[in-house]
């Protein structure tokens, strides 16, 4: 079991600028569940001072459009790729064939073959199980201790640590929005007033 403070937070989702620029994560993890952009990329990088890791397809977008945003992301100075996880193995070992970095599956279940993820090229994992994801991260975990695992950490401090305890390296979670923030300033504001 690891310490609680083995941890890396990685920051995930799409949002504002300045959601990006005033954030403590440790990394940003910049997927979102529309067509990757190179230009979405581009701004995310540019206006990071931590490392970003670029979601290039997998479920709407694959092939050799997957392939191609893989090279266009590692041009802009991404750390990493993030594959979702209905992508084939063939086009995880095409995009490792042509990047430098490293390629990150998305897992979303305890069903999926994961050592043939690995074997195509796959550097890390990226566990999304929902409430499965601990389970999944042990279960990995128990079977492939050396791969770096990134996994969602859930709703609470308490699925947080369930989940580093399981074996994660790295935590994701998705910020507030901008609406929740505004609210929560101008509640205050209000209470001031």
């Amino acid at each position: 079991m690891q310490s609680d403070a083995s941890y890396t937070s990685l920051q995930t989702g799409f949002c504002c600028a300045g959601t990006f620029s005033n954030r403590n994560a440790d990394a940003i993890i910049a997927v979102y569940p529309f067509t990757p952009q190179p230009a979405i990329s581009q701004a995310v990088i540019s206006i990071s001072d931590v490392p970003v890791f670029v979601g290039v397809g997998g479920g709407i977008t694959g092939g050799d459009r997957s392939v191609r945003l893989a090279i266009e992301a590692e041009n802009q100075g991404a750390f990493g790729v993030v594959v979702n996880a209905p992508i084939s193995n063939e086009v995880i070992s095409r995009i490792k064939e042509v990047v430098d970095i490293p390629v990150i599956a998305t897992i979303v279940s305890d069903q999926m073959d994961i050592r043939s993820r690995i074997e195509a090229g796959a550097d890390f994992l990226n566990v999304s199980g929902a409430a499965a994801t601990p389970q999944i991260v042990r279960r990995i975990r128990a079977q492939f201790p050396n791969i770096p695992i990134l996994a969602t950490g859930g709703p609470n401090d308490e699925t947080i640590l369930e989940t580093i305890h399981a074996g994660a390296n790295a935590i994701t979670y998705s910020p507030p929005s901008n609406g929740e923030l505004f609210a929560a300033i101008m509640q205050k504001y209000r209470g001031k007033l």
